[in-house]
């Protein structure tokens, strides 16, 4: 029985941040050190990032705000809210992204209605209320009041993973389950000024969105774009557990996010991928196959190239990058890779052998939207389902990072109703 990811949607508050705009405001902060304010620089720029969108609608050069919390517009100084104020402010703004991203996934699944809904999985780390949104999708989007609710909580950016197989779960046990799956994430409400560089690096690329699909074992209808959810795998990496945390303070939540973390995925990644590609004997015969077929060229070609004395390092190195790289491009033609920064999706492309054109979903995302921590991965799945490249049985690999550090990873097949 395939169970299937459907109505994949995904939505944005209205007020945008523009990136070199933030940038300067964030150097200008009184208190930082000269060695943070080319932090600051340096960490906006080389961002990958143009635009952002916050829940906070005083973050604008010409907000007219009486009465500040966030930011004062006249003095362009960023002020220090508690987390009781951070945190009410989630209350009302998560909930809205929660509903509307949830009403535009049902509104989006032909042949299904609120009262199909068996199951609701909430996924967020940026605030906390009870009863929560699980409870207020059930009563703003009108499902039965018996919906089985679970929420994933304080999980982090990998969050939505565990979601969808915790949806996929249910359907298997129950195939007539149909899950609705919503992500809603307010990390602006958090972004703070500070000369402490993993501060410095969270305030240059977090931001708020919010993501939505529905899960059973219903196929998409006629014209319809959908992933088969084939495999999941959680891996914790031996290194890292300090390198990405996520904790509460008197004012707002503290994330960690070290610099070292492009270089834990970089040397992690293949290894966290073996499991989850053992568990598909087509991906393994086809990864085989590729292998075979390029290590047959390589030879040839590093044969003749020895003969000229243009190989840089022995034949075995290069034989391994070329079959290991070609084998993966070739088998799984999409990648829906979490982009936490700009650096982590360079470290993957580089590490993993992909082409350009594979990161064009993750790299998209994060200059429009920047990290959105667990919905983003949601939001670069939608970009690959939206390609005019994407064709039916397609093969889809989707991985994102979170703390621990902790890799969560699935195998997807496209299907086209």
């Amino acid at each position: 029985m395939a169970v299937t990811l459907r109505a994949l949607q995904t939505v944005v508050p209205p007020t945008v941040l523009v990136q070199e705009q933030v940038r300067d405001i964030f150097a200008a902060q009184p208190g930082l050190s000269r060695l943070a304010q080319r932090l600051v620089t340096a960490s906006f720029n080389l961002s990958g990032i143009d635009t952002r969108h916050t829940v906070i609608e005083e973050l604008t050069l010409d907000s007219q705000v009486a009465e500040p919390q966030f930011f004062d517009a006249a003095t362009q100084r960023l002020l220090v809210p508690g987390t009781r104020v951070r945190n009410e402010l989630y209350i009302e703004q998560a909930t809205k992204l929660f509903v509307e991203a949830g009403r535009r996934a049902l509104a989006a699944c032909p042949g299904l209605d609120a009262s199909d809904i068996t199951h609701v999985v909430t996924v967020s780390c940026t605030g906390f209320y009870a009863p929560g949104p699980d409870y207020m999708l059930v009563r703003e989007l009108g499902l039965a009041p018996s919906t089985q609710r679970y929420h994933l909580g304080f999980m982090g950016c990998y969050a939505a993973m565990p979601a969808l197989r915790t949806a996929k779960q249910f359907v298997e046990a129950d195939p007539t389950a149909v899950v609705l799956v919503v992500s809603a994430e307010l990390c602006s409400l958090h972004l703070r000024t500070s000369s402490d560089p993993d501060t410095i690096v969270a305030s240059s690329l977090f931001s708020d969105g919010a993501a939505a699909g529905i899960v059973s074992s219903r196929p998409p209808v006629a014209g319809e774009n959908a992933l088969n959810l084939d495999h999941f795998e959680t891996v914790i990496t031996p290194v890292g557990e300090g390198d990405m945390a996520w904790k509460i303070g008197d004012e707002g939540f503290e994330m960690v996010l070290s610099s070292y973390v492009p270089h834990i995925i970089d040397e992690h990644i293949e290894s966290a991928l073996a499991p989850l590609f053992g568990r598909d004997e087509s991906l393994t015969l086809a990864l085989a196959a590729g292998v075979v077929a390029e290590a047959d060229a390589v030879t040839v070609q590093a044969q003749s190239q020895s003969q000229t004395q243009e190989v840089g390092g022995s034949p075995g190195q290069v034989l391994t990058a070329a079959t290991s790289a070609s084998a993966l491009s070739t088998a799984i033609a999409h990648w829906a890779i979490h982009p936490g920064g700009r650096s982590i999706l360079d470290k993957t492309e580089a590490k993993l052998g992909l082409t350009e054109a594979q990161l064009v979903p993750s790299r998209q995302t994060l200059r429009t939207n920047g990290n959105m921590s667990s919905a983003t991965i949601l939001f670069v799945m939608k970009e690959i389902l939206d390609g005019l490249a994407t064709a039916d049985g397609d093969r889809v690999c989707a991985m994102a990072f979170g703390p621990g550090l902790t890799v969560e990873s699935g195998l997807m097949t496209v299907q086209r109703g």
